[in-house]
């Protein structure tokens, strides 16, 4: 799994595994989710991140695991 912040494009994108992406969906606005051939989701961006509702501190980001 990577997780990546591109501040130019100001967009996140979740990299869950490296499979090729093979079809991409617009769930919500600005959410897009990557799928396999196989129709698993692959990858998760987000644009505008600095443009989203609540106040991010984007030099912030932090990556919790259970």
């Amino acid at each position: 799994m990577k997780l990546t912040f591109d501040r130019e494009a100001d967009a996140l994108y979740l990299e869950l595994d490296e499979s090729e992406i093979y079809e991409s969906e617009e769930v919500a606005p600005g959410v897009i989710l990557d799928y396999s051939k196989t129709e698993r989701v692959v990858g998760i961006e987000v644009l505008g991140l600095s443009h989203q509702p609540r106040n991010l501190d984007l030099s912030a980001l932090m990556l919790k695991t259970a």
